[in-house]
């Protein structure tokens, strides 16, 4: 059933009334059935005794009780079927009733979350407009600082670089002395390098010299050594 019929007590009143109503029609025409098939089977009877025999009729009677004892339990059958389905329509409406009552309480327990949703949700709201309200605090409380800052390390920086340039300067007038040092030391590095040249030129000389004079003992020792 759809869920609005499920919370109409009154529709569920009328289907179940229709229910038992077409249970008594069945039951009732199920009667009628068989009150109609006993009544004509009666008539046969009733016909077959003034022109049967004997014998006939004892066997009409026999199928006769046959066919009725076919009827009674064919009808209580019938009764018992729709007994079971009476109890179990008894049963569905003890359920129908249970499942109203779920429903209730859920739909109860859903207002309530929803309610309560509704409440997070307002208060969520509040909370991100606070946070909102601080970032822009921060963010002007940053915003002051990093002036300040820049006021206050503006002077520093200046100090700073003061005494930085002061070092420097203290460092170029000890490299300036330093080169000169070098310088000096340079100049007279070039005048001993410039005399060791001359006296290795001077050695070259006295060197090429020695070598003629060894080759000409050397040719005279050979003519020597041949004579």
């Amino acid at each position: 059933l759809p869920v609005t019929s499920v919370e109409d007590p009154v529709l569920m009143s009328k289907i179940r009334q229709n229910l038992r109503e077409k249970h008594a029609r069945h039951i009732a025409d199920l009667r009628a059935y068989y009150d109609s098939e006993i009544h004509t089977l009666k008539q046969q009877l009733e016909a077959s005794h003034e022109a049967a025999s004997s014998k006939d009729l004892k066997k009409i009677n026999q199928n006769l009780a046959d066919r009725c004892d076919q009827l009674d339990a064919a009808l209580n059958e019938a009764s018992a079927r729709i007994k079971a389905l009476e109890n179990k329509n008894n049963m569905l409406e003890k359920q129908v009733v249970d499942w109203r009552e779920r429903f209730y309480a859920a739909s109860n327990t859903s207002k309530v979350l929803q309610e309560r949703l509704e409440e997070m949700r307002t208060v969520n709201k509040e909370k991100d407009n606070t946070i909102s309200r601080l970032k822009s605090r921060l963010k002007d409380l940053e915003e002051a600082f990093e002036k300040a800052y820049k006021l206050a390390d503006k002077n520093t920086r200046l100090k700073e670089e003061n005494k930085m340039f002061q070092n420097l300067l203290g460092e170029y007038e000890s490299l300036g002395k330093e080169h000169e040092r070098v310088k000096d030391t340079l100049n007279t590095t070039e005048n001993k390098l410039l005399d060791a040249n001359t006296q290795i030129s001077d050695l070259k000389r006295t060197i090429s010299k020695l070598e003629a004079q060894l080759k000409q003992v050397e040719r005279e020792n050979m003519l020597n050594l041949r004579h």
